[in-house]
């Protein structure tokens, strides 16, 4: 059990950092960057997203009684901001690998609060 939940504890973290470099990167790019896309969105469910990666990994490595409902909103949380990174990945990076994150984030959420 102790490799598991390190596995899904890093994975959590993993997840927590591309959101915040994915949301960092959509606030600082102009105009022209953006390709005429609205990232309000996607500026808005990294950093969701982001918050609950990182509690959700704090509570499973401490073991909490509350892990397994955390992880259902987490893997919500990470489908939800993956489909949205989805929208921008051809034209961002930093979305791609945001998109990436948050499915494995939610994959590993799901069979671990099953």
């Amino acid at each position: 059990m102790e490799t598991m939940q390190h596995t899904h504890t890093d994975t959590c973290f993993d997840c927590a950092e591309a959101c915040e470099r994915c949301a960092t990167a959509c606030l600082e790019m102009h105009d022209s960057d953006s390709k005429g896309h609205d990232m309000t969105a996607c500026i808005k469910l990294c950093r969701d997203c982001a918050d609950i990666c990182t509690l959700c990994g704090r509570l499973t490595a401490r073991g909490s009684q509350f892990m397994a409902a955390f992880m259902q909103v987490c893997a919500e949380a990470c489908e939800a901001c993956a489909a949205e990174c989805e929208k921008h990945a051809g034209h961002h990076a930093h979305c791609k690998a945001c998109a990436e994150a948050c499915r494995k984030c939610a994959a590993e959420c799901r069979k671990m609060a099953a």
